[in-house]
């Protein structure tokens, strides 16, 4: 028996009946072998950690932009950090850790650089609209590897288009990253926050915090437990209701004290600036772009498209850099 049958075996043994099994995966976009070793969602996981969209993450805003210290946040860590807590709780509700943990690492490869203030330039900019979750799926299907994709499989392709708090993921697996993506940026945004002297936990409303909790680790612990004592023994994922309302209230209190802060989003706008520049130039120099973007135009992408695929893939450090190049005047030698 191959490794790989012994590992479909196990899951048989330990998952819980309403989990996603690999065996029962409904596939690839493109049919191909399997492995010997590891079950489907492990090789999707593999496929996306070494990915150059992945790598990238290291260098794009999460909150902060280009912050000036070692501590803050970055997209990769974010990802990092939404795959640590949902595979707690996928392993506590007995859910396929492999898919959870391959959506995890790529629910945020579609991201922009400076983060949502790119997102939002591109969004207003491209008659298609743009959204880094889409975009993280047309990244998996069509833009890595020069073009070739990474032929992930369907449920890993759902569960990261459905990241988001209007996405309605298919498996329970999928239901977990929508959670732990917004426990891990409440928790870890809040910690920046207080790195960047922009709150402390006393500024938390009591209201929040006696149900939550008073401190960083607190919370986290009462989202995280609260959802496997809810949600254990039944084919659902969910917050109780009390918790889920507060919740609600933290994340209200986030978004006024800092994702609107102007103290943290001073530098947002010269960053919206560059994306929208960026766009304009590029949009107008469509053969500067790489070749297997442009070979997208064959197959019926708008010069649009293409130009955002481009842009998005940036990391804040590149983006400044072609910024520079194309608009800085250099000194003559």
């Amino acid at each position: 028996m191959l490794i790989r049958e012994q590992l479909e075996q196990r899951e048989e043994e330990i998952l819980a009946p309403w989990a996603s099994f690999s065996v029962k995966s409904k596939g690839r976009l493109t049919d191909e072998p399997q492995d010997d070793l590891r079950p489907v969602f492990q090789r999707d996981r593999d496929r996306i950690v070494h990915c150059k969209s992945f790598r990238r993450l290291k260098d794009k805003t999460q909150v902060f932009i280009t912050p000036d210290g070692d501590h803050y946040r970055t997209r990769m860590t974010h990802t990092l950090e939404v795959s640590q807590n949902a595979r707690t709780i996928a392993k506590a509700l007995r859910l396929n850790e492999d898919l959870t943990e391959a959506i995890a690492l790529g629910h945020d490869l579609g991201h922009t650089p400076f983060g949502h203030a790119g997102e939002r330039v591109l969004n207003r900019l491209c008659s298609e609209g743009f959204d880094h979750a889409k975009q993280s799926v047309r990244i998996v299907d069509f833009l890595e590897k020069d073009g070739k994709g990474l032929n992930l499989t369907k449920e890993v392709r759902d569960g990261i288009l459905n990241h988001q708090t209007a996405g309605t993921p298919h498996t329970l697996e999928g239901k977990v990253i929508q959670f732990s993506d917004k426990i891990a940026y409440l928790h870890h945004d809040m910690d920046d926050a207080i790195r960047g002297k922009i709150l402390t936990d006393a500024d938390v409303p009591d209201e929040i915090a006696k149900v939550l909790g008073r401190t960083l680790d607190e919370r986290l612990d009462t989202f995280v437990h609260d959802i496997i004592t809810t949600s254990y023994g039944k084919p659902i994922v969910e917050m109780s209701p009390r918790i889920y309302d507060t919740f609600q209230k933290f994340r209200k209190f986030m978004f006024e004290n800092v994702y609107t802060n102007p103290k943290a989003k001073g530098e947002e706008s010269k960053a919206m600036g560059v994306v929208e520049q960026l766009y304009r130039y590029y949009i107008e120099h469509i053969e500067l772009l790489p070749k297997y973007l442009l070979a997208r135009l064959d197959l019926g992408d708008s010069r649009e498209r293409i130009v955002c695929d481009y842009i998005s893939s940036m990391t804040d450090r590149f983006a400044i850099a072609r910024y520079e190049e194309i608009y800085v005047p250099k000194c003559w030698q």
